[in-house]
């Protein structure tokens, strides 16, 4: 094997990220397992999730300095193994030796992982910080109650702990502070205020408010600090989405969001709310009301007999009467609810009130009930809840170095569809779906080449480009990219042939800050794209450039994939910066982030029926999850190289665009415009 790339195990050969990645590639586990190259996969509790165990040792040390060209382990366990292959061209290697785009340099983001990019720029000006965004900030900025920074790191979670820390001590202002009071003396004696410890005994000493570290959170109060979409484990290891508390699913390590659920509805003098088909116990449970009145105590407490049970129902109800305890009541049947003045009944919306879970496509409320639907192409499975598709296995089509590789989603067959030659890296891809044809950008040449996969013939499109994403628009027959260094969305005709002359025109230019990656709606004749400069956010506009806006501008770090999932009208990301998969209706509405602790690296994202799948550059894995709780994660693809783009091909709804039709009357490139 070779020694710097691969690591050897009974089957072979295995490159070095996968091992103790937690999923098991040799058939005897040794890579999962201690002793595999020297190294041991256990990571021992005191490190916490954001720190690496030096085997054999209690010494921790960060996901960053790993192969970063210094001996952190007393070992030199952490510069094993780490690749030596030089970068292509257009490329810039990074501290850690990590392959990044020349123009990601001195973006304001850590493109390498170990911020090697950003070390080499100019620092912020004395007084400000810099948010995880890349943008400088005054310090006096720094928890003021305002989103300063666009990712909101300027007012954490801890803030208001910070200031009721700072009153306990001496009044200290936090907010607009350049210095905080901190409980730990151990830090003034070691004049090292990130080596702070909990065991120490609480004094006073100055601490330098600083972003990008997080010494000001880590110093004063040492658990995480998490977003307003997460809440904090009891333990303080991690952060986990409001989804997930009582859920069923331990997803804190101490298992703490599962802690108290049965209580959450059953709090001293605020009963749980039962139905209208239901009898409340004194004690919070839940009675079906043929159960009172019956002459056997059903409840815990007996509350369901005596009193006014013998009372007749003579009320005037709409539905149903019963007996109780308290007099005759009213109640209603499955899927209606009692009105204000308990008499009547209502119809509930499930649709509406149960939220997106309810159908995985279309949600019709009738009275009493509801229905699930499906748009055409897919089929309504027995559960009457879930869409699936129809016609043939949907596949997934993934760039690996130079292959294209073909995932099948129900069998996982894979196959490999193309190959360029060895030394080309197919980055952004897309398929044509109406003449069988991938396009890819390819990063050695400049160029945006094509083939055929019926008869295997080869071309190229364009020359003399640069992009980070390409997107195919199959019902106007034009394709599009963006170049995040010029700012730039350009497109030309898919039936263009390169002949030394570039044949493309620029869509937008001007104010966009760094342009990533890109999808398409050809059926509305619309576009969506990410920017990740100074300010990220999610744009949309008509496939012409026209009417643009901004779609969504908060909570944002780095969204570097995105994907549209059209039967739900729904826009998802993935946020290497903040480790999150969002998604939001594409009007901007019905924000919804998670944290996941796999997305590190993201790069392509695709939805198909209830999954997403992402190409994942760190593990060299193609990973799917489910889109609606980020959870179940599967790891499909591990290939030896690095994978980029990443598509799955599906026909939308019979429709059509004004370029669809004799390229809308053009004698060059059509742009639509609904």
């Amino acid at each position: 094997c070779a020694a710097s790339r691969q690591a050897a195990c009974a089957a072979g050969c295995i490159p070095v990220p996968w091992l103790c990645d937690g999923e098991q590639q040799c058939p005897d586990g040794t890579d999962e397992q201690c002793g595999q190259a020297g190294k041991c996969c256990a990571v021992s509790s005191v490190c916490g999730t954001k720190k690496v165990q030096c085997p054999g040792t209690h010494h921790c040390i960060p996901h960053w300095e790993l192969c970063d060209r210094h001996q952190d382990c007393e070992d030199g366990w952490d510069e094993e193994g780490c690749p030596q292959q030089p970068c292509l061209p257009g490329q810039w290697q990074c501290r850690n030796r990590v392959c990044i785009m020349a123009e990601w340099k001195c973006n304001g983001i850590d493109d390498c992982g170990d911020s090697s990019d950003e070390d080499v720029c100019a620092p912020c000006t004395p007084g400000m910080v810099r948010c995880d965004e890349g943008k400088c900030i005054l310090e006096s900025l720094m928890c003021d109650d305002k989103d300063d920074c666009l990712d909101g790191t300027d007012e954490p979670s801890t803030c208001g702990e910070l200031r009721e820390a700072a009153a306990h001590v001496g009044g200290a202002r936090v907010g607009g502070a350049t210095e905080l009071s901190c409980l730990m003396s151990f830090a003034v004696v070691m004049g090292q205020p990130r080596n702070c410890l909990p065991a120490c005994s609480c004094q006073v000493c100055s601490a330098h408010v600083d972003i990008r570290s997080g010494d000001l959170y880590w110093l004063a109060f040492l658990h995480v600090s998490c977003s307003r979409t997460h809440v904090l484990c009891r333990d303080g290891t991690g952060c986990v989405a409001q989804e997930y508390l009582c859920d069923g699913e331990k997803d804190c390590a101490d298992g703490s969001d599962e802690d108290g659920c049965a209580q959450l509805c059953n709090t001293p003098g605020q009963p749980a709310p039962c139905q209208s088909h239901e009898y409340p116990c004194g004690l919070g449970a839940c009675l079906n009301v043929s159960l009172v009145c019956n002459g056997r105590r059903d409840c815990a407490d007996g509350s369901d007999e005596g009193g006014n049970c013998s009372v007749p129902c003579q009320r005037f109800c709409a539905h149903l009467c019963y007996p109780s305890p308290q007099g005759p009541r009213c109640w209603c049947g499955p899927g209606y609810r009692l009105s204000e003045h308990d008499l009547s009944c209502v119809d509930i919306d499930e649709c509406t009130e149960w939220g997106e879970g309810t159908c995985s496509q279309t949600c019709l409320n009738v009275p009493g009930s509801y229905s699930c639907g499906c748009l055409p192409g897919y089929l309504l499975e027995p559960d009457g809840h879930i869409c699936k598709l129809t016609g043939p296995e949907p596949k997934l089509l993934v760039a690996v170095q130079s292959e294209v590789v073909s995932y099948g989603l129900r069998s996982g067959h894979e196959e490999v569809l193309l190959a360029t030659d060895k030394d080309r890296v197919i980055f952004s891809l897309d398929y044509d779906l109406v003449e069988n044809k991938v396009f890819w950008m390819d990063l050695a040449t400049e160029s945006i080449r094509w083939q055929d996969l019926n008869s295997g013939k080869k071309g190229t499109l364009v020359k003399g480009v640069r992009s980070d994403c390409i997107a195919v628009d199959w019902l106007g027959r034009n394709l599009y990219w963006t170049d995040g260094a010029a700012g730039q969305v350009l497109a030309t005709r898919l039936g263009a042939a390169w002949q030394g002359i570039p044949e493309y025109t620029v869509v937008m230019d001007g104010d966009l800050d760094q342009p990533h990656s890109l999808v398409l709606q050809p059926l509305a004749g619309l576009m969506y794209w990410s920017e990740v400069g100074s300010h990220s956010r999610l744009m949309e506009a008509s496939m012409d450039g026209s009417r643009r806006h901004v779609l969504l501008a908060q909570g944002l770090g780095w969204p570097t994939a995105l994907a549209l999932d059209l039967p739900t009208q729904r826009i998802f990301w993935l946020d290497e910066k903040l480790g999150t998969l969002g998604s939001a209706h594409l009007d901007g509405s019905s924000v919804k982030v998670l944290k996941l602790g796999w997305v590190q690296s993201p790069f392509a994202a695709a939805v198909c029926e209830g999954q997403l799948y992402w190409s994942e550059r760190k593990t060299w894995s193609v990973q799917q999850v489910d889109k609606a709780s980020g959870k179940n994660r599967t790891v499909l693809l591990k290939k030896q190289g690095q994978p980029h783009g990443l598509q799955v091909p599906t026909w939308g709804a019979p429709n059509t665009n004004g370029c669809a039709k004799n390229n809308g009357g053009c004698a060059q490139l059509c742009l639509p415009n609904p």
